[in-house]
């Protein structure tokens, strides 16, 4: 591991200043960089442990949505009673993901800024235009089975790892941030980047910037009626192969009136397509309708090999996770709010 000095924040002036220089990476759970530094795939000169800062809280917000600091821990989100009861979709995504030890780590804005879990990324004794711009991309010709069949470029088919992130792409979620020159709010929808011609940038964070808090509009419509769908090759500790959040509003004779969906596992960033839910409005719940809309959103999407199973387990999965939400809420848990997942 390289040398490296660490600090802890007094107060977010002073971390937003050391950001600033251009020196310093914030620190909270350190799941996912202080693996990335062991691994010497980052090596940040500076860290600053931003634990301190008023920044945990799980809370409405003015407009009776739901208000998530950045430092709140993922568990203490899942299990808090306002996301259980009015955003259970987040709270499904959430517990899908991790083990219990790293979900009670893993803070909210360290979720976001995960970095793909591609070996070729991780592994510095090889190529990756993620790690070194312009060296290649192995991937497309080698171990890809947990690669991207959408939104590639020639340069990355990696995709973004989180579970939360699925379900707050869903909710319409914003991620707040503040730098030494100020605050800006970035739509979910903008935030993380699809590869092109830039695989190493993962998101639309400017330097100098830092995740405050993230905020998801009022979704009680959709209480009641929605799944996450998370298909991995086991039940505890994997990355998923397709994740579906799906969310309903049904009318009372089963017409729906609004649908969500967003996937994870298939792109570089969470997945939606809108006009593929706004064709299922007006119509009644039911599978063939659900085939048609999964369809809409894998438009374009392709295999690399390994991974071509990806293509009819991602249809499969919508209509899976939009049966499910028909069903209600509380048969898509099961019951049962702790199960085990993949590391965030």
């Amino acid at each position: 591991m390289n040398p490296f000095t660490f600090t802890q924040a007094r107060d977010l002036d002073g971390v937003l200043a050391a950001l600033n220089a251009g020196q310093a990476r914030p620190v909270a759970g350190g799941t996912n960089l202080l693996d990335l530094m062991k691994e010497g795939v980052m090596r940040p000169s500076q860290l600053v442990d931003i634990n301190g800062l008023d920044l945990d809280q799980v809370e409405s917000d003015e407009q009776g949505g739901l208000l998530l600091g950045a430092l709140a821990r993922n568990a203490d989100t899942a299990y808090h009673g306002l996301v259980r009861e009015r955003f259970p979709l987040l709270s499904s995504a959430i517990l899908a993901g991790a083990s219990p030890q790293l979900r009670n780590m893993a803070s909210n804005g360290g979720n976001l800024m995960q970095r793909t879990r591609c070996v070729y990324f991780y592994d510095i004794g090889t190529a990756c235009n993620k790690r070194e711009p312009g060296t290649g991309c192995p991937a497309k010709e080698g171990v890809n089975r947990q690669h991207a069949i959408l939104g590639t470029s020639e340069s990355c088919i990696a995709t973004h790892p989180s579970d939360m992130c699925v379900a707050l792409r869903a909710l319409d979620a914003t991620v707040h941030v503040q730098s030494s020159s100020g605050k800006r709010q970035i739509p979910f929808a903008d935030f993380h980047r699809l590869p092109a011609d830039h695989p190493e940038i993962d998101n639309t964070l400017q330097p100098g910037e830092l995740i405050t808090h993230i905020t998801v509009p009022q979704a009680d419509r959709f209480m009641a009626h929605s799944a996450y769908i998370k298909v991995r090759d086991r039940l505890s500790y994997a990355f998923a192969l397709v994740s579906v959040a799906a969310a309903l509003d049904l009318a009372a004779d089963g017409t729906i009136k609004e649908a969500r969906i967003a996937l994870g596992g298939v792109a570089h960033k969470p997945w939606r397509i809108e006009a593929a839910e706004q064709q299922l409005s007006g119509h009644a719940a039911g599978e063939d309708v659900f085939a048609s809309a999964a369809d809409a959103i894998l438009q374009g999407a392709r295999g690399y090999g390994q991974n071509d199973f990806k293509l009819t387990l991602a249809r499969n999965a919508i209509v899976q996770a939009l049966t499910t939400a028909v069903r209600g809420t509380d048969a898509a848990s099961g019951g049962e709010r702790h199960p085990e997942g993949d590391r965030a």
